[in-house]
């Protein structure tokens, strides 16, 4: 239960952001193009002054024992606020989707209908240790009219006290509220709470992070929520696969960044070419520091070969369905591509699965049944992501079905109504 106090002043932030959206919803393309170029100047002219908020964040959550995964979450260094600020500038060149006519047409009568798309309104942010979510959100709501409120966790803190600052006074200079992209840190989990009971004031949530947080909100959540899902991801090497590209893609999937939800947790191996695979791919993960979690096949294959001591361990039943975020990945040999895909629908959580396969049939079986906002073929699960899409940033990636799912971007954060234009027409 949470104090009444912090609940209505909750409340009153949002609805101040709904004052302040209202204005925002009526401005024109260009106007929120050159908000949010002026932001991205701001960032890169003041991204010192964030970078050492982030020390700050960093030095205090490395010595609460944070892990490497979530502490390469919560850097935001010069080097990555500049990268989030040209984010804001592509944002800027991607077309706006307000006002697109999704679908119209004449009625016998003469009455014309258009589906056109609108903002959503106040959208509610609930993430953890990620502070260039801060910038990826406020990029896309400003251009898709919408006003954002934000709950960005303890760990992120002064960063992104910080980087709000900066975005306010930019706002301010160009004659909006600066309510537009407001905050409910201050009110620590409190306002986490209220954000969620606050039906009527924000119009939809969107949570970020771990899976503790995601299904906090989803269960709690009396405002409609959209599921960002945690990365329990799958590459699966066919009988087909070429070794020469499924060793790359699995070493890139697996270790160029261990704390995010597009690193594969899971290596699935055909049982006709495991015997020659396993040992080259294990190698390579060996290499770089992996712990493999083999079933009783893999294991059998793997502790064959030279291995480090303790980077080798039996799997369980538990390892199918976690996502580790760490140098940790399950491996698992399977007979068929009917039991790769079956076992992959059963433990996956949604995201992005990648197929490693010449055959066309193979691959074209793989795409067809997979049950994931994003499936991959010969490529990296890396690759899921919003600026890589070419939507410049990313309020999150979606693994539920209802209408945004995989990365959202700007058309994801806009809903539709509908508009009838006629000339006296009464129905009969």
């Amino acid at each position: 239960m949470i104090p009444s106090t912090v609940f209505d002043a909750v409340c009153a932030r949002a609805d101040a952001a709904a004052r302040a959206q209202r204005s925002l919803a009526q401005a024109d393309t260009d106007s929120k193009n050159a908000l949010l170029n002026a932001i991205a100047d701001a960032l890169d002219a003041r991204a010192g002054e964030i970078a050492a908020a982030n020390a700050l964040d960093m030095d205090s959550s490395r010595e609460a024992g944070m892990d490497a995964g979530k502490l390469d979450r919560l850097r935001f260094d010069e080097a990555r606020v500049k990268a989030a600020a040209d984010g804001v500038r592509h944002v800027a060149t991607l077309p706006d989707p307000i006002g697109e006519i999704v679908r119209g047409y004449t009625l016998p009568n003469g009455l014309r209908l258009n589906q056109t798309r609108v903002p959503i309104g106040v959208i509610g942010m609930i993430y953890e240790a990620r502070p260039n979510v801060t910038v990826d959100v406020a990029s896309l709501c400003l251009k898709s009219g919408n006003a954002a409120i934000l709950r960005g966790g303890h760990a992120a803190e002064r960063t992104n006290a910080a980087t709000l600052a900066v975005i306010g006074d930019v706002l301010r200079a160009h004659d909006y509220d600066p309510a537009l992209v407001g905050s409910v840190d201050d009110f620590g989990r409190d306002g986490a709470t209220a954000m969620m009971e606050a039906r009527g004031h924000i119009d939809l949530l969107v949570p970020r992070g771990g899976k503790g947080l995601i299904q906090a909100v989803v269960a709690n959540s009396k405002v409609p929520v959209i599921e960002t899902g945690a990365g329990n991801v799958h590459i699966y090497v066919d009988v087909s696969g070429d070794p020469a590209k499924a060793i790359p893609i699995l070493i890139n999937a697996k270790t160029q960044r261990v704390g995010v939800c597009n690193a594969a947790e899971k290596l699935l191996v055909h049982a006709d070419v495991a015997d020659v695979f396993l040992p080259y791919a294990a190698a390579a993960l060996f290499e770089r520091g992996v712990e493999i979690h083999a079933d009783e096949r893999a294991y059998a294959i793997i502790d064959a070969s030279d291995h480090p001591a303790g980077l080798l361990v039996h799997a369980n039943d538990e390892d199918w369905d976690t996502e580790y975020l760490a140098l940790k990945i399950g491996v698992k040999v399977v007979d068929s591509l009917d039991e790769a895909i079956d076992h992959i629908n059963m433990h996956s959580t949604g995201h992005t699965e990648s197929i490693i396969a010449e055959d066309y049939t193979a691959i074209e079986e793989f795409t067809s049944r997979i049950d994931s906002a994003v499936v991959m073929v010969n490529a990296s699960t890396r690759f899921t992501d919003g600026g890589v899409f070419g939507f410049g940033a990313e309020l999150g990636i979606s693994t539920q079905k209802m209408h945004a799912r995989g990365p959202m971007g700007l058309t994801e954060m806009t809903t539709t109504k509908w508009i009838g234009y006629g000339r006296g027409q009464v129905r009969a």
